[in-house]
């Protein structure tokens, strides 16, 4: 008897450890479900009006569009231009760049030709601007030679761009069209070789159109350098990275714009929103810069930079959160924004914390670069034109 009861609590306690371990992985099952669950509506909840996400995502299946913004003409601003906004008009010119006299024609009521009556001088003036025709030319640079008295050759100098004697080449105004189409308003290559043919009459090939990118960024290589040299010598650097589609594939497709700017200068590079990219970027030299960004979590991996959170990124916060919650968020500071004071400054309480007589010593400025050659900065190290300092 004894034995049997023994037998049938064992039973009963290998029975309470299984449902002990199965109710311990319910748990751990339903836990991470509910951390999925909320992922997922976190990302469900996003749009365009919350978050850095395009208007044209707002569509999408299981995507809750952005509240409508208040029609024109509810608040207090008229629709129109606003008071002290500056205008736009064609204005009058003075000196025109062509006159074109227009005489009546016909003949009288008389019956008098009008060719033959008298001027009496201009009734009227009419201005239009507009674009004149153009046509591609053909021009031939014939290179002559000369002989001096002594008996000596020369021989002229072809013009910049032209080939080999015997070719044709296209001039540095179509190179500069197909730059500018393509870079500045994104039109694609075939595209671009149609237009051009459109409207100058020329038919470069898309293979030609296609490898001026290429030298266009060979030209521009010096000044790209001195670009970035000068972003990494400013003090507040605004800094983003937008998916933009390249390449063949649906996979090699998508990377990234990398973008540093200040008010002046703009520094761009293709590349992910990886660790290795962003060192190569402009990020692993930049030291005591403010550095203005949306909180991508790779900000955070450089210890030099002195973070700024967009504010634009902050006034979407309390947007999403009301999304994601349907209640507003808890006030508060948010846990990457932070204050690094500069060397030399003292922490206190009030508006200016700085110690009274206490002196910020001036950043380095240029910054001389890690391994130059006699402390040299990095916009030093740069050759300029000449008369130019580097």
């Amino acid at each position: 008897m004894l034995v049997l009861l023994l037998s049938l609590l064992a039973e009963r306690d290998r029975l309470l450890a299984e449902h002990a371990a199965e109710v311990a992985g319910l748990r751990a099952q339903n836990a991470e479900l509910a951390r999925r669950v909320a992922r997922l509506e976190r990302l469900v909840s996003r749009n365009s009006g919350n978050s850095s996400m395009p208007p044209s995502a707002d569509d999408l299946p299981g995507r809750k569009a952005p509240q409508d913004k208040p029609r024109r003409g509810t608040g207090k601003r008229k629709p129109g231009k606003q008071p002290g906004a500056p205008g736009s008009h064609l204005a009058w010119t003075e000196d025109p760049d062509q006159r074109v006299d227009l005489f009546p024609e016909g003949t009288c009521e008389c019956g008098a030709a009008l060719e033959d009556a008298r001027d009496l001088g201009v009734a009227g003036s009419r201005q239009q601007v507009d674009i004149p025709l153009a046509a591609a030319q053909v021009v031939q640079h014939d290179v002559h030679e000369a002989a001096c008295c002594c008996g000596r050759v020369h021989r002229a100098d072809p013009p910049p761009g032209a080939g080999a004697a015997g070719t044709v080449t296209y001039g540095h105004n179509l190179q500069a069209w197909c730059v500018f189409l393509m870079v500045a308003h994104a039109v694609p290559v075939h595209r671009c070789a149609e237009l051009i043919e459109s409207l100058t009459g020329a038919r470069p090939s898309p293979g030609f159109v296609h490898a001026m990118i290429i030298r266009a960024a060979s030209a521009v290589a010096a000044a790209n350098k001195l670009i970035r040299s000068l972003i990494i010598l400013a003090h507040v650097v605004c800094a983003d990275e937008t998916p933009i589609r390249v390449g063949p594939g649906p996979k090699s497709r998508k990377r990234y714009l990398l973008v540093a700017c200040t008010r002046l200068l703009t520094y761009y590079m293709l590349g992910d929103r990886s660790t290795e990219t962003f060192a190569a970027f402009v990020f692993q030299d930049l030291d005591g810069v403010v550095v203005v960004h949306d909180r991508y979590q790779v900000y955070d991996k450089f210890p030099g930079l002195i973070h700024q959170l967009c504010c634009q990124h902050l006034l979407r916060e309390p947007g999403r959160a009301l999304a994601r919650t349907g209640q507003p968020g808890t006030a508060g500071p948010h846990p990457r924004i932070e204050h690094r004071p500069r060397p030399g400054a003292a922490r206190g309480p009030g508006p200016d914390r700085r110690a009274a007589g206490a002196r910020v010593p001036a950043r380095r400025h240029p910054r001389p670069v890690p391994g130059a050659e006699g402390g040299r900065s990095q916009a030093e190290s740069l050759p300029g034109p000449a008369g130019m300092p580097a």
